[in-house]
C-alpha cells in the first residue's frame, strides 16, 4: 500500500533514477504524481472497421496480426505490421523501432489507435500508432495477470512527457495506474462535511481515480474542459487551501500590534488644504477605507489599485498626512530613480507649502549628501522619506516609522517590503516596536482572480474613476508604410503647442541592435523630418544625470518631441504631452502598451496614441493591438493580458509569489476561486452548527503540510 505522502520512487515501475527525472517536474510524492493530471483526453471507445476508415481521422481499430517485419532504409530502420479484418487490410509503421521485431505473432488480436493516412497506392495506414495486444499479459507483456486495457476501448488520458522523451504519456499511464491500484483505501477527508455537501464534492479517492481513468459514460466535453465532478473536487480543494491560508494570515495580522492613528479635525483640515482639485467619488471612498484602517489598533495591509492617471499619488499623500499629523514618519519606496524623483517633486509641490519636511534618498546621491539625509531620517526631522532601494540599506534608520507606501509593488521582491516594515524604529526605546501600516500601490490593474491569490492577505481598494477634465485617449493602429501621415499629424500637434513621445522597443536579447535603431530614428527625426523642432533622446543606457536633465527639459516644455525607449513607462507626468507614437507596437506586451499610453491624456486636451506596426503581426499580437484600440479600461486589458500570458508571466519573470498551481487555473477557474474564498472565510469564522472544531483543526493541519512545500506562497506583510 502507498499513501499520498509516500516518496514516488516506491511506486511500481519508477525507482530512484526515474524519481530524479520526476523531481524536475515537481513530482516527489505519490500525491504529487496523482495530481499530475492529463492535459487532454482521447476518445478510443468505439473501434472502427478498416473499410470505414477515412484519411485524417483519429481511429481505434481491432484487427488480426497478418504479418510483420523490419526493413532498413538509408535514414533509419522501419518496422511494418499488417493487420486485417476479413479481406480488409491496414498497414502500420513505426520508425526506429527495432525493439518491436519480436513483439507480434500472426493470428493475435491487436488494438491500435492513431491518425489514419493514405499511402501512395491509395491504401490506408497508421504511422506510430498506440497499440495493445489483446488477450496477452499486461500492456507490455508483464506478469501473467489478466490485462487491463490502458490504451484502447476507453477514454484515454494524455499526459505531458518529461525527461527528454524517456517519460512518455504511455509511461505515465502505467505508473499512475499502479499508484492508484496500490493506494491506501482510507484517504483522510480534509474539507469539512458541510462544504462537501453544499458543493456536492466527490471523495478524494473517487476524484483521483476518475480524473485519470474516466468511466465510459463521462461527458467528453466536460473532461476536455476540466469540468467533471472529479476535476471540480481537485480544483476546489487546491483553491480552498490557498484561500484558507490567506484567510488565516489576514486574521493573524489583525492580532499584531500596529499604530492606532487619530483622525481629528487638525488632520482633516491638513488633508483638505493640500488637495489641488476636487476629489472624485472613488478617491473619497478609497481614502475613507484607508483612514478607517489607520485608526484601527492592528496594522493596515492594503493594496491600492488604480489605472494610470486615477490619482493614486494624491490619495497616498493624504494617508501620509494622517501619519505625519500623529508625529510619525512615512517612507515611500519607488522602483526607479525617475519615479522616486517624480514623487519627490510632486510631494514638494503639494506638501511643502503646508510645512511638511520631505527628503529624497536614492543610490546616485553623493556620499556626504546621503549621510546628511540619513541623519535627518534617524533624528526624525524628515517626515516624508521618498526613495528607491536605497531606503533598505542597513545604515538607514527611522526614528518613528508609522506608514510604508510601496509603489509599483510587483517590481519589488516581497522580502524587500518586509525589510522596510522592520525599520519602524519607534524612537529606539521600544524593543518590540509597533508594525507600521502598509499601503501598496499599483498602476497595473490586477484581475480579481490574481489579486485574490497574490494579494489575498491584503485588503483591496480600487480607484475606478478618472479625475474630472481627463478626456479618453483616442487609439489608432497604422502600418509603418504610412509613417509620412503620422509625422504630418505629429507636426500639426506640435504647432498647436503640444508635446509628443515617440517610443521604440528595446528587447533584452537584441538590446544593442534595438538601441541603435532607436538612436538612428532619433537622428532621422531630429536632423531631417523635424529639423525645425526640438527633439530629445532618452534611453536606459544614459547616465542618471543625463536622463534627469532630458526629462526635466521635456517637463518644462523645452523639448517638443521625446524619442524614448520604455524607460518612460513608469512615472513621467507631463500634462502637455498629447501624442504617443509607439513604433513596432506588435513587439510590446499588452500591459506595457497600456502603461505607455497612460503617459498621455493627463491634461484637458484631446490625446492620441498611434500604434505603428511593421511586418507580419502574429494572431496574439493582433488581439493585443485590437484590445488597445477597443478600450482604455485597464481592468479589461489586464484580464486579456492574463489570458494571453498566464499568471506566471503576467508580472514578468521578476515577480515572486504567483502560486504554483498543480490542478487549478486562475483563468479557467475564476468562479471556483470566488467560491473557495467564501467557504474558507466561513471555516475560519470558527465552529458553528455546520462545522465542528475537529473539522477546522483537520483542515488547518492539512494546510500546514501543503502551504509551504506545494504553494511557496507570498510572504506579504
Amino acid at each position: 500500500m502507498v499513501e499520498l505522502t509516500t516518496p514516488v520512487q516506491y511506486v511500481k515501475g519508477i525507482g530512484p533514477k526515474m524519481a530524479e527525472i520526476l523531481a524536475t517536474k515537481g513530482i516527489a510524492t505519490v500525491g504529487d504524481l496523482l495530481h499530475y493530471l492529463p492535459f487532454r483526453y482521447e476518445d478510443r471507445l468505439n473501434p472502427r472497421g478498416i473499410a470505414e476508415l477515412r484519411p485524417g481521422e483519429m481511429a481505434t481499430v481491432i484487427g488480426e496480426v497478418r504479418n510483420s517485419g523490419l526493413f532498413r532504409t538509408r535514414k533509419m530502420p522501419i518496422f511494418q505490421l499488417t493487420v486485417g479484418q476479413g479481406r480488409s487490410r491496414l498497414k502500420c509503421l513505426w520508425f526506429n523501432a527495432t525493439y518491436l521485431q519480436d513483439k507480434f505473432k500472426p493470428g493475435e488480436l491487436i488494438a491500435l489507435y492513431g491518425k489514419v493516412e493514405q499511402d501512395q497506392h491509395g491504401e490506408m495506414q497508421i504511422l506510430q500508432p498506440q497499440f495493445e495486444i489483446l488477450g496477452e499479459a499486461g500492456v507490455d507483456g508483464a506478469d501473467g495477470k489478466a490485462a487491463v486495457s490502458l490504451e484502447v476501448g476507453r477514454i484515454v488520458p494524455i499526459y505531458e512527457s518529461a525527461g527528454q522523451g524517456r517519460v512518455t504519456a504511455r509511461w505515465f499511464r502505467r505508473v499512475i495506474r499502479a499508484a492508484l491500484d496500490d493506494l491506501a483505501p482510507d484517504l483522510t477527508e480534509t474539507i469539512p462535511a458541510a462544504v462537501r455537501k453544499r458543493l456536492a464534492l466527490a471523495s478524494p479517492r473517487e476524484a483521483l481515480w476518475k480524473v485519470h481513468w474516466p468511466e465510459a459514460g463521462e461527458s467528453f466535453e466536460a473532461l476536455q474542459s476540466s469540468r467533471t465532478p472529479a476535476h471540480i473536487r481537485l480544483i476546489f480543494e487546491e483553491l480552498f487551501f490557498i484561500e484558507l491560508g490567506l484567510e488565516l494570515r489576514r486574521r493573524q495580522q489583525k492580532l499584531e500590534t500596529g499604530v492606532s492613528f487619530r483622525l481629528d479635525d487638525g488632520a482633516r483640515e491638513a488633508i483638505k488644504k493640500i488637495l489641488p482639485f476636487h476629489p472624485t467619488a472613488a478617491q473619497k471612498r478609497v481614502l475613507k477605507e484607508i483612514a478607517d484602517d489607520m485608526q484601527k489598533p492592528s496594522p493596515m495591509r492594503r493594496l491600492l489599485q488604480g489605472d494610470v492617471g486615477s490619482g493614486k499619488t494624491i490619495v497616498s499623500f493624504q494617508a501620509a498626512i494622517i501619519a505625519i499629523e500623529n508625529s510619525y514618519q512615512v517612507a515611500l519606496m519607488a522602483p526607479t530613480e525617475i519615479l522616486a524623483q517624480q514623487h519627490y517633486f510632486s510631494a514638494r509641490r503639494i506638501l511643502e507649502n503646508a510645512g511638511y519636511r520631505i527628503v529624497l534618498l536614492t543610490g546616485s546621491l553623493e556620499a556626504d549628501r546621503k549621510r546628511e539625509i540619513r541623519r535627518h531620517i534617524a533624528q526624525g526631522n524628515a517626515q516624508l522619506v521618498i526613495g528607491t532601494h536605497a531606503l533598505l540599506e542597513e545604515k538607514v534608520e527611522f526614528a518613528k516609522l508609522g506608514l510604508v507606501i510601496v509603489d509599483e509593488q510587483h517590481r519589488f521582491g516581497v522580502l524587500q517590503r518586509l525589510k522596510l516594515m522592520k525599520k519602524s524604529g519607534d524612537g529606539g526605546a521600544n524593543k518590540n516596536p509597533s508594525e507600521p501600516d502598509v499601503l501598496v500601490m499599483t498602476a497595473t490593474p490586477i484581475p480579481r482572480t490574481l489579486a485574490l491569490t497574490l494579494y489575498g492577505d491584503l485588503d483591496i481598494s480600487v480607484l475606478d474613476e478618472l479625475p474630472p477634465g481627463r478626456t479618453p485617449i483616442v487609439t489608432r493602429r497604422i502600418t509603418d508604410d504610412r509613417c509620412a501621415e503620422v509625422w504630418d499629424f505629429v507636426r500639426k500637434q506640435v504647432l498647436k503647442g503640444h508635446q509628443v513621445y515617440v517610443v521604440y522597443p528595446v528587447i533584452a536579447e537584441s538590446e544593442e541592435t534595438e538601441l541603435k535603431a532607436a538612436v538612428k530614428m532619433y537622428r532621422e527625426l531630429s536632423e531631417k523630418i523635424f529639423a525645425d523642432v526640438t527633439v530629445g533622446l532618452l534611453h536606459g543606457r544614459l547616465d542618471t544625470d543625463l536622463k534627469d536633465q532630458v526629462m526635466r527639459r521635456f517637463q518644462k516644455g523645452e523639448l517638443q518631441i521625446l524619442v524614448a525607449t520604455t524607460v518612460i513607462e513608469v512615472g513621467v507626468d507631463v500634462p502637455n504631452a498629447t501624442v504617443m507614437v509607439i513604433e513596432h507596437a506588435e513587439r510590446f506586451g499588452l500591459a506595457q502598451l497600456h502603461q505607455l499610453r497612460g503617459r498621455i491624456g493627463r491634461g484637458a486636451a484631446k490625446s492620441f496614441c498611434i500604434l505603428m506596426t511593421g511586418g507580419k503581426v502574429t494572431e496574439e499580437g493582433e488581439r493585443r493591438l485590437d484590445a488597445m484600440v477597443r478600450t482604455n479600461d485597464g481592468f479589461q486589458i489586464a484580464e486579456l493580458d492574463l489570458e494571453l500570458r498566464g499568471p506566471g508571466e503576467f508580472f514578468g519573470t521578476r515577480q515572486a509569489g504567483v502560486p504554483n498551481f498543480r490542478v487549478a487555473s486562475l483563468i479557467r477557474d475564476r468562479q471556483l476561486l470566488e467560491l473557495a474564498k467564501r467557504e474558507a472565510a466561513a471555516v475560519m469564522a470558527g465552529p458553528n452548527s455546520e462545522i465542528t472544531q475537529v473539522e477546522i483543526s483537520r483542515a488547518l493541519m492539512a494546510l500546514r503540510t501543503l502551504w509551504q512545500r506545494t504553494y511557496g506562497l507570498v510572504e506579504a506583510g
